[in-house]
């Protein structure tokens, strides 16, 4: 199993590396086009703030590779949100994998949403023998319910959990942070 962990400067890549490792995998960080190119999986993690993380996208030429990727891609938090067409945080353009614009949680709601929150609406054979149960979150911005949305939480109002179109893969939440469940979840990327 050929696994790269995208290293572009605004990725936690060394708990998913850890959570990997844990599951007997090996991944390889790079930000090498065509190491990323070759992997047979590919994780594209983030955290930090959008504007700051698509500009080393875009210096590094990484928001041409990481669309044009065929195999499993798996966007993680921020890097969900990437993936998107564009955020409200900065007024940021995304990749525009998934077609859904991410918001910032408003209404009284403290943000940042912090810790377990419940997932439900499990849509995909991401989530195979998995039922609704809690998953670990940080986040201030959202991915409303979309025609690509194959999983829910609600924190305010309801929204994505989870992302799917083909080949790619996004999650609001920190599978590495998540415990079983999201070792399951990570085991199940690898399955696909």
């Amino acid at each position: 199993m050929n696994l790269v962990i995208i290293d572009y400067g605004a990725g936690n890549i060394q708990s998913i590396k850890f959570a990997f490792q844990r599951l007997g995998i090996n991944a390889e960080l790079s930000n090498d086009s065509k190491v990323i190119r070759n992997a047979d999986k590919v994780i594209f993690p983030g955290v930090g703030e959008a504007s700051s993380a698509m500009k080393k996208l875009l210096a590094s030429g990484l928001d041409v590779i990481i669309p044009d990727l065929k195999q499993p891609v798996l966007g993680i938090c921020l890097g969900m949100q990437l993936m998107c067409n564009s955020s409200e945080e900065g007024n940021t353009n995304g990749l525009g994998i998934f077609d859904t614009e991410v918001k910032r949680f408003r209404n009284a709601v403290k943000v940042p949403q912090v810790g377990w929150n419940k997932i439900e609406n499990l849509e995909s054979d991401l989530f195979k023998g998995l039922e609704s149960d809690f998953i670990y979150l940080v986040h201030s911005f959202y991915a409303p319910k979309a025609k690509e949305t194959i999983a829910t939480s609600t924190y305010g109002i309801e929204y994505s959990a989870a992302l799917q179109k083909d080949n790619f893969f996004g999650t609001q939440f920190h599978p590495e942070k998540s415990g079983n469940y999201g070792a399951k979840i990570l085991e199940n990327f690898i399955s696909l």
